[in-house]
């Protein structure tokens, strides 16, 4: 069956607006919705575990073009609720796809809606916020939709990562020459981050969310890194005090996206919830020292408050569109963390060198250790 002749389909929005399409995939499914700005990469943003939770919305009109490949996957299956698109492809084009984006998506069972004016839909979003909704071509009672809107969870207070979380420790060998050994807590880690690690001569251990600093501190890594991953970093207690005493121990830590805020919590600030958040590879962040702006591919829904952030800690980079910090880091220590993706994937790679820099950090502190003795 054609896209073209797929039955119709609703996205019914939580304060009552009602977006018509055709189902491209059918079925029913909520989340909070959001919009992506990125021109490509709909299958890594389909497979990154931090939007568990969400129905996501692109802004680029033509979504499909050129398929899906494995390799490409940032994890090993879908995570968001569901897709809309303004027009899903049906025959992609171009070399190197394994198959088409629909057929991905359907075997998968995630409900797909295009047809949509996803213009109109993402100034609302913006207007209103990212906001609670429902994809389905199974239903047309919107007031019966909408009451059950008002019941599902909102994004704030929602504790996501268990469900991404890998359940048993796994190793990565470094790619090459081995240069270090890390320990990387995974949140809903995404596949790039690893490689862009591995392939810096990072030896890997991968560890579930709720691993105790003691036992990760007992392998003998030269340094840690907080993954990204989703839902609100507030109600994960139990990692934030964990962060803590990693953070105590005196090594070598690095937070991404998620991983930045539950470093944030456990440094005593605190976070909070932005308005629609930032989804896309085109967001221009300031370094405070140089004035250098680089163009950052982002994924996340709540930030650091930066005033909150206790004495020692220094904001280093800012979001040039809300002044949101970016990255931050803990002065006489090695800890930093950033609030966008580094590895990219989807977005531009020229942030990477973030990973240079802790390689770096990591380095230096393993040959003060060895010299010291």
């Amino acid at each position: 069956m054609s896209v073209f002749d797929s039955p119709g389909a609703l996205l019914v929005l939580e304060d009552g607006s009602v977006y018509p399409g055709r189902a491209a995939v059918p079925g029913t499914r909520f989340g909070e919705v959001v919009f992506n700005t990125s021109m490509t990469g709909y299958q890594e943003i389909l497979t990154d575990p931090s939007y568990r939770g969400q129905i996501v919305v692109m802004t680029q009109p033509h979504i499909g073009n050129y398929g899906v490949a494995a390799e490409v996957a940032e994890s090993e299956r879908i995570w968001v609720e569901g897709f809309v698109a303004r027009a899903f492809t049906e025959r992609p084009s171009g070399v190197g796809y394994e198959e088409g984006l629909l057929g991905y998506v359907r075997r998968q069972q995630v409900p797909a809606i295009d047809g949509v004016d996803t213009r109109a839909l993402v100034r609302h979003l913006r207007e209103r916020g990212a906001l609670r909704g429902v994809i389905t071509s199974e239903r047309t009672d919107v007031a019966g939709l909408v009451a059950e809107l008002e019941r599902f969870p909102s994004m704030s207070g929602r504790a996501l990562v268990a469900e991404v979380s890998c359940r048993e420790p796994w190793e990565m060998p470094a790619l090459g020459e081995e240069r270090v050994h890390l320990a990387v807590y995974d949140f809903g880690v995404k596949t790039n981050i690893l490689r862009s690690l591995a392939e810096r001569g990072a030896r890997l251990t991968v560890l579930p969310a709720e691993t105790p600093a003691e036992r990760c501190l007992a392998l003998g890594v030269d340094g840690v890194v907080l993954s990204n991953g989703p839902g609100d970093p507030e109600p994960l207690t139990g990692i934030v005090a964990n962060v803590a005493r990693l953070v105590a121990s005196g090594i070598p830590l690095f937070g991404i996206c998620l991983g930045q805020q539950l470093l944030g919590l456990a440094l005593g600030g605190r976070t909070f919830k932005l308005k629609f958040g930032h989804h896309g590879g085109n967001q221009p962040v300031k370094d405070l020292a140089t004035g250098r702006v680089l163009i950052t591919s982002q994924n996340h829904g709540f930030s650091v408050d930066p005033a909150s952030l206790p004495a020692g800690c220094r904001a280093t980079q800012v979001n040039l569109n809300d002044g949101t910090l970016e990255a931050f880091e803990v002065e006489g220590r090695p800890v930093s963390a950033t609030q966008y993706h580094p590895e990219a994937a989807p977005g531009p790679h020229e942030a990477s060198l973030l990973f240079d820099r802790f390689l770096a950090q990591v380095e230096a502190r393993r040959g003060a250790a060895v010299a010291s003795r």
